[in-house]
């Protein structure tokens, strides 16, 4: 394979920077796996944009402003999913007279087995009794996700506990 001049700068610029990335990236986040993927993040942003910054007089200057950037974006998003999560578990659940509470456990066990945003779609719709829109507005989600995500986690509920278990909680849910 033959490289051109820029292609081979950028190449020589990877290999003599991408660890220094990395380890920048690592420090910022604290996440050895993120580490690798913002650098290579910024690298392909680098790259994009290589044949101005070629030129310019401090491409690692401008490499590791990507990465900072990057990972920035990505503390910010790990908050606002740590918040969203807070948010959903502290809500305190109302008061109902005489709950089946072996049911009542065997739901809360059932979901805790679901990946969170199936969770999240399952409990908002259902128990909540929010609308498809205003669930992917809580969850920063499209309607049609919402759509997926509740079915896939009705079934997966209704695997886990039984057609007519997942049946009856609906049913309760609408008799309220």
């Amino acid at each position: 394979m033959v490289l051109d001049d820029a292609s081979a700068e950028f190449h020589e610029f990877f290999e003599r920077h991408y660890a220094e990335l990395a380890r920048l990236a690592h420090l910022l986040t604290g996440e050895t796996d993120a580490a690798d993927d913002l650098a290579a993040d910024a690298l392909v942003a680098l790259w994009q944009r290589w044949d101005r910054l070629r030129q310019a007089d401090h491409p690692l200057a401008y490499a590791r402003g990507v990465v900072a950037n990057l990972a920035r974006g990505r503390i910010r998003s790990a908050v606002r999913e740590r918040l969203r999560i807070t948010l959903f578990w502290s809500r305190s659940p109302e008061k109902v007279e005489g709950p089946d509470m072996a049911a009542v456990l065997d739901v809360r066990a059932a979901l805790t087995r679901l990946p969170f945003r199936k969770r999240a779609c399952v409990v908002l719709r259902h128990a909540f009794d929010l609308s498809e829109k205003d669930t992917a507005a809580a969850l920063g989600i499209s309607v049609g996700t919402v759509k997926s995500q509740t079915s896939k986690g009705m079934a997966e509920l209704e695997r886990i506990l039984g057609a007519r278990a997942v049946g009856d909680l609906v049913a309760g849910r609408r008799n309220r």
